[in-house]
């Protein structure tokens, strides 16, 4: 199967985010009996700064602290609740242009695909630079830069592996409990007692298969309004929607797959806060979608 140079990029960032994500669950510091180091109340910012490490003092201590001060008030779904909110709603601020490039380029990406069968079979140089010459004459004239969309993903990022270990480090997560459940907990350990006829891990399968659905739901509601999109630009000049990218949508299973492979092993917390940031960034897509129809309409373009 050959992929397109923004294909070939976006598998290039799942596979670092992939490296990423794994390395981070063996960074979380132990101590000499191979415990990890909690973070409480009363750890400061200078001592995880001499002791550890910057993304440690910058990240992971500010949503520790703040996870042990929410959740003896709110419990700790709560204080995960509340941290995800909010962190999203500062993310969306600064990355809601990016966010709009993404789906705006998800939206055109069958004129995109039409440009490149135009050009299929046509292997020389000339044709090569036409095609990307008329690729980004398109997205100019809806204002899309591919190199936005990395954005979203590389500022998200950090904020994930913090959101990550203050889960694994915070102490009132790792000591608290959310409507019974040990947040520390992995899905697979509770598969495991399902297995064994101990009905035990239900609840944190139930946490999980939650996670699994509004995962499915993210990724795939792009495609949604992108096949919604092309349906109506077509019936409007009485042809057939051009077909899906089977591409995008192989990278979208991957991605899927991806999260759910690693919802198995961390902590039932770290599913928590993936659901709840699930249901923020489905929110976030719908609004985002909705602000770009408006201005569509506002600017002749549909």
């Amino acid at each position: 199967m050959k992929f397109t140079p923004r294909t070939k990029k976006l598998l290039a960032l799942m596979a670092i985010v992939t490296i990423v994500v794994t390395a981070t669950g063996c960074t979380a510091p132990k101590d000499a009996n191979g415990h990890i180091i909690l973070i409480s109340e009363s750890t400061t910012f200078g001592e995880i700064f001499q002791t550890e490490n910057w993304f440690s003092a910058l990240f992971v201590w500010p949503l520790s602290w703040v996870l042990n001060k929410l959740a003896p008030v709110i419990t700790v779904g709560g204080a995960i609740a509340i941290v995800t909110v909010v962190v999203n709603g500062l993310l969306a601020v600064f990355t809601l242009k990016s966010q709009m490039g993404m789906q705006r380029m998800q939206m055109l990406q069958p004129e995109l695909n039409k440009i490149q069968r135009k050009y299929e079979g046509r292997d020389d140089q000339a044709s090569k630079m036409r095609m990307a010459q008329e690729q980004q004459q398109l997205m100019r004239k809806y204002n899309v830069n591919p190199g936005s969309m990395m954005l979203v993903q590389f500022v998200q990022l950090p904020i994930i592996m913090a959101m990550f270990m203050a889960i694994q480090r915070a102490e009132a997560v790792v000591n608290g409990t959310f409507l019974g459940m040990n947040l520390q907990v992995k899905p697979s350990e509770a598969f495991g007692l399902l297995f064994k006829g101990d009905l035990s891990g239900l609840p944190y399968i139930i946490l999980f298969l939650l996670m699994a659905v509004t995962q499915v739901v993210l990724v795939l509601l792009p495609i949604y309004f992108q096949k919604k999109k092309a349906a109506a630009e077509a019936a409007k000049h009485h042809r057939k929607p051009e077909p899906t990218n089977n591409q995008n949508i192989m990278m979208q299973m991957y991605m899927i797959v991806m999260v759910l492979a690693f919802g198995l092993m961390w902590q039932s917390g770290m599913s928590l806060f993936w659901f709840i940031r699930n249901i923020v960034d489905i929110i976030k897509t719908i609004i985002v979608q909705n602000i770009m129809e408006k201005n569509s309409q506002k600017e002749g373009l549909r």
